[in-house]
């Protein structure tokens, strides 16, 4: 059916295709309305990070590594942490603690969404290592 033996079937990556975008666009929809509405950036992270996870399992883990690295997620990650450190420390200084609430929670998105992917791109790599090890 496809040239790629890699992941899951033909119907599963066509599927994949449809709804992966729909599941991050919700992931910002959550983020996005965490100050009016019951969720923030944690659940949105996690809902980004689990669209992401969705496309290492429908395609295989070398071609998402091909579109997205791990030490770019690494490097994201970090980048939602030091951004979300900055806010938090000019919400100290200024005392003005309801500034940037909407900026500290897409920081926080972020930071768990990139954490979540990077820790199962680590448990995939960790796996098929320990997959060849065995073999011989």
């Amino acid at each position: 059916m496809t040239n790629n033996p890699s992941g899951m079937s033909l119907i599963v990556k066509t599927i994949t295709r449809l709804t992966v975008g729909l599941i991050l666009i919700y992931g910002f929809y959550i983020v996005l309305q965490s100050h009016i509405a019951p969720g923030g950036g944690f659940a949105g992270g996690v809902v980004m990070a689990l669209s992401l996870i969705h496309l290492v399992l429908a395609f295989g883990r070398d071609a998402v590594l091909k579109k997205i690295s791990q030490i770019n997620s690494v490097c994201l990650m970090s980048c939602g942490a030091i951004a979300f450190l900055v806010i938090a420390l000019s919400r100290l200084v200024t005392k003005n603690h309801f500034t940037g609430v909407l900026l500290s929670d897409i920081a926080i998105a972020t930071m768990v969404g990139a954490g979540l992917f990077v820790v199962f791109l680590t448990l995939v790599l960790f796996i098929k290592e320990s997959a060849k090890g065995n073999k011989q």
